[in-house]
């Protein structure tokens, strides 16, 4: 969060574990949900009449029922980040759900991805210049080999 409220346009090391000696897919996955969050807050919260609903809290009054109003309704989804694997419910929906931890899902996200993803294949014209690309680092590499 600090990083990307300093303005940073790159957020390095999502999967890594053990100061990047180590990739995890599940903590892939894990960074993703947290990374979301991040961009929702940075996206801010927008404070004018309509969003703040002023005539709508006067109507209801106090101890009225804010939450059934049609603003309310109208509102309430567009705030909150939708993080796929944080559990926010409660202990007895968290035990209903098979009480797997935020690594378990993740891990059965991520072996979930992995299975089912298939990538699209590459342009013919993008397949040649990476092969051009690692030609060159091949003969650069053997040049140096060489000492020249």
């Amino acid at each position: 969060m600090c990083a990307a409220q300093a303005g940073t346009n790159l957020m390095y090391g999502a999967g890594m574990l053990d100061s990047g000696l180590i990739f995890s897919y599940a903590q892939l996955i894990i960074d993703n949900d947290i990374f979301k969050m991040v961009r929702k807050v940075l996206q801010g919260i927008v404070v004018d009449d309509e969003h703040l609903a002023l005539e709508v809290i006067k109507a209801v009054g106090p101890g009225g029922d804010h939450l059934m109003q049609e603003h309310t309704m109208k509102y309430m989804r567009t705030l909150p980040s939708a993080p796929h694997l944080i559990e926010r419910g409660n202990y007895e929906r968290w035990l209903k759900s098979g009480s797997k931890d935020f690594a378990q899902r993740a891990a059965e996200r991520a072996s979930e991805l992995l299975a089912s993803h298939k990538p699209l294949p590459l342009e013919e014209a993008v397949v040649s210049a990476l092969r051009s690309i690692v030609e060159e680092a091949d003969a650069e590499s053997k040049a140096m080999e060489e000492g020249g």
